[in-house]
């Protein structure tokens, strides 16, 4: 509630960024939310010329055959609609679903931004929502194992931030690290988990790396004014 009371003061200073090129953004919930987790950070994008869609898929309860299609035909159909690679916006598990559907569908996606997402997630590997996933997915395994750790993956082909905390209170924030990169980077926020999709330098963050043109890729840089905010990305090297 804090974080969304931050976030109605700080309007005004998000309009910083400026207007958007109208390309189209799908933003997925995380686990066990629907898109009304995502209303105020689709507005705010809606607000700045973007074409800001959720996922239409009900609630997050995990890999299915049901998500894992409906996430692919939902994707095709955005990106035939506006003509345009689509921008993954994901918020903890949904930006899971983000690099997965990246990796099977690069020439649809423009980018892909995870918030809080522990996509470096291993067996053994422990956060608040632990028990619950493991009841939610206990008839989705195969799934699960494709998308719960790209530790052992290529990189993304498409440009990727990964936004997270270090007082994420739910999952643990060294396994949201993305792979320093030449068109990947992390960006850390002072951000609870639940509270990254209204966190105003989660937003600001989004909406800067949303505001590049297309192939000109450059790392998050926040204007002085905003600094204060940003503490120093920790870097995630892959192990050789």
């Amino acid at each position: 509630m804090g974080e969304m009371g931050a976030f109605l003061a700080a309007t005004p200073l998000l309009r910083m960024v400026g207007r958007g090129d109208r390309h189209p953004v799908l933003v997925l919930p995380g686990f066990t939310a629907s898109d009304r987790s995502t209303d105020a950070l689709r507005w705010y994008l809606r607000s700045l010329g973007y074409w800001t869609h959720g996922w239409q898929l009900g609630r997050n309860y995990g890999p299915n055959r049901y998500i894992i299609s409906g996430l692919a035909t939902r994707l095709a159909e955005l990106h035939e609609r506006h003509g345009r690679r689509v921008t993954l916006v994901g918020q903890s598990l949904g930006g899971m679903y983000a690099r997965h559907m990246a990796r099977r569908a690069p020439d649809m996606v423009r980018a892909v931004i995870t918030l809080g997402s522990p996509f470096r997630t291993r067996p053994g590997d422990h956060s608040a929502v632990e028990h619950l996933w493991r009841i939610s997915t206990v008839r989705s395994r195969p799934q699960v194992r494709r998308l719960v750790s790209d530790e052992d993956e290529v990189p993304l082909s498409v440009p990727s931030t990964a936004i997270y905390s270090r007082t994420d209170g739910i999952v643990n924030w060294w396994l949201c690290l993305e792979s320093a990169g030449p068109q990947s980077e992390s960006i850390e926020v002072r951000s609870s988990h639940s509270g990254m999709a209204v966190n105003p330098s989660v937003l600001y963050a989004v909406a800067d790396r949303l505001a590049q043109r297309e192939g000109e890729w450059r790392p998050f840089r926040p204007p002085v004014t905003l600094k204060a905010l940003y503490p120093p990305a920790a870097t995630y090297h892959r192990a050789a």
